[in-house]
């Protein structure tokens, strides 16, 4: 059964936290799917999030080597139609549990990101629908909905320049006012003006946010421009510093975030 509301003003502007109570309320199953993407609830907590804008668990898992692509296929076509592709890889030994669970979490974050931004179309749910990855480790959707918005807040704060996300990107002429960090390169060394920041988190196989992070971060410092997006703020040369004063890369910080919400729910 599919369920389209239409959201009254108020709820337009705030996002879909009304519905995701509701729906956790119910204790729900099914897929939530919005303009940018979709989450997947099992007794109303989130199971599953994809998103066309972030790569998914499958990008994550071979881009860095850690599963063969074959592997990968092999569990989709023999476990996908019983919703078991995530039990499928451990019990077979291609990953480990703990393994599995922080790609998982930090791929179900990613994309929820994207598919929680504000938006003003409609909102479906559709009852009863499973996503075959099948359960691997729920999280509260108010967790999730936090974990979003602080993302929102952190990108803000880096550099308030949100069309720098969807635009292409390419490198500056002038050298960056602060020194570059090895991910902070290998993101730059894809910057053409033809590719987006989606486009190179998908090359590098890595998730989107960390990407737009490195992408918002290299703006501050002068080490990019994008052809469509708005004249950044003035004083680059106070953003410079404050970046440059930053030592925690975004991967470590997200680890910690994983490793913390893991232990939460033991």
């Amino acid at each position: 059964m599919s369920t389209a509301i239409q959201k009254p003003p108020q709820e337009a502007r705030h996002g879909v936290s009304p519905m995701l109570v509701r729906l956790v309320t119910e204790r729900a199953t099914g897929a939530l799917l919005r303009d940018r993407g979709t989450l997947y609830l099992c007794d109303g907590q989130v199971v599953h999030a994809e998103s066309p804008a972030a790569p998914g668990i499958d990008v994550l898992l071979t881009a860095a080597g850690r599963l063969r692509p074959e592997g990968w296929q092999e569990a989709v076509d023999r476990a996908g139609p019983r919703g078991r592709v995530g039990r499928f890889l451990v019990e077979s030994g291609q990953v480990g549990d703990g393994e599995l669970e922080i790609c998982h979490l930090g791929a179900l974050h990613d994309a929820a990101f994207f598919a929680l931004a504000p938006s003003s179309g409609p909102t479906r749910f559709r009852y009863g629908v499973a996503h075959w990855m099948g359960p691997v480790r729920p999280v509260p959707a108010e967790a999730v909905e936090r974990e979003a918005a602080r993302r929102r807040e952190l990108l803000e704060s880096i550099w308030p320049c949100p069309d720098l996300d969807t635009a292409p990107v390419v490198r500056s002429t002038r050298p960056p006012d602060a020194p570059l960090t090895p991910r902070q390169r290998a993101v730059l060394a894809l910057a053409d003006g033809a590719r987006t920041p989606l486009d190179i988190a998908r090359l590098l196989g890595r998730p989107a946010f960390h990407t737009l992070v490195d992408m918002r971060r290299l703006a501050a410092v002068g080490a990019v421009e994008s052809p469509r997006a708005p004249a950044p703020p003035p004083d680059t040369h106070a953003w410079a510093a404050r970046m440059a004063a930053e030592t925690t890369a975004p991967d470590v910080a997200l680890l910690r975030r994983l490793r913390d919400a893991l232990e939460a729910t033991l």
